[in-house]
């Protein structure tokens, strides 16, 4: 970027009629450039809430006995199929993320690049989707293992399975840090691809 000035005076430029050209350092990227560090940033954290989630859904176990050892009451993770939909999706959200972090790099590297970005945005708001329905579904099954359902005759397991409850909580709350992230990452790939410098 340079822009010229006129200046009268006793150079040799001045005198040829010929206008003064001043140039001025461009940063290569500019605000753009602090948004693709922190989409990098973000896309780390997302990596982690993503895999602790599905980490600490799939390790969720807890067996009560009842009488004799020989007759055992278990609670794990795939004793439902919501929860197993659940780990399934979020280690694919978790996987997506690992693979994004190229094209976030190259985003870094080349701010004004608008490639990259549409192409994550995209599988963004795909694994969005994923990360929310995924969430939403095991916070449903939490829901009625804390409070129950009178009118259905199901009851909280988790005055009996106490451990349990309080990973399967955890791993949903996890889901929904990454639902977060995911959402500003949108945002913010939203915002640079709508300016134009």
């Amino acid at each position: 970027m340079s822009t010229t000035i006129d200046m009268p005076g006793s150079s040799k430029a001045a005198k040829a009629g010929k206008p003064v050209l001043v140039t001025t350092p461009s940063r290569p990227g500019g605000w753009k450039k602090g948004v693709a560090i922190m989409d990098f940033i973000l896309r780390l954290g997302a990596i982690a809430a993503a895999l602790g989630a599905a980490a600490t859904m799939g390790l969720s176990d807890q067996t009560l006995p009842f009488f004799t050892q020989f007759f055992q009451f278990e609670a794990s993770y795939d004793s439902f199929t919501t929860f197993q939909f659940f780990v399934i999706t979020m280690a694919l959200v978790a996987g997506y993320l690992v693979l994004s972090l190229p094209l976030s790099i190259v985003a870094v590297v080349r701010p004004h690049a608008a490639g990259p970005r549409l192409f994550l945005i995209i599988l963004d708001t795909v694994f969005l989707t994923l990360a929310t329905a995924s969430g939403a579904s095991a916070a449903s099954i939490v829901y009625l293992a804390h409070n129950g359902n009178q009118d259905t005759n199901w009851i909280a397991i988790c005055n009996q399975f106490g451990d349990f409850c309080a990973q399967t909580s955890g791993a949903v709350v996890s889901s929904l840090v990454a639902v977060l992230v995911f959402v500003l990452l949108i945002v913010m790939s939203a915002l640079v691809l709508g300016k134009k410098h």
